[in-house]
């Protein structure tokens, strides 16, 4: 099942943190992860992503790869809250 995904993040520098971003979106796609990333106009340091995924499982396993990992911590001031969604 299809579930949304929402990330809020707060990162050191917006653009460097959107080409990093655009810059796996084929990555994404291979394993099925489709997101929007979004800046927050009065915080611009906290970027959201929304978007959907095959399952919490395989988002869990992009997002927690070693790669992705070093990107966290290289870009991030603090690790992301992430919430996902279930349609009823």
């Amino acid at each position: 099942m299809t579930i949304t995904v929402i990330l809020k993040a707060e990162v050191k520098d917006f653009a460097e943190w959107k080409a990093m971003f655009d810059d796996l979106e084929q990555q994404r796609q291979q394993v099925g992860i489709n997101f929007k990333a979004y800046k927050n106009e009065e915080s611009p340091n906290y970027s959201y992503v929304l978007g959907t995924a095959p399952s919490e499982t395989i988002f869990r396993e992009f997002f927690n790869s070693p790669e992705r990992q070093a990107i966290q911590k290289s870009m991030m001031l603090a690790p992301p809250e992430i919430t996902f969604l279930t349609e009823c």
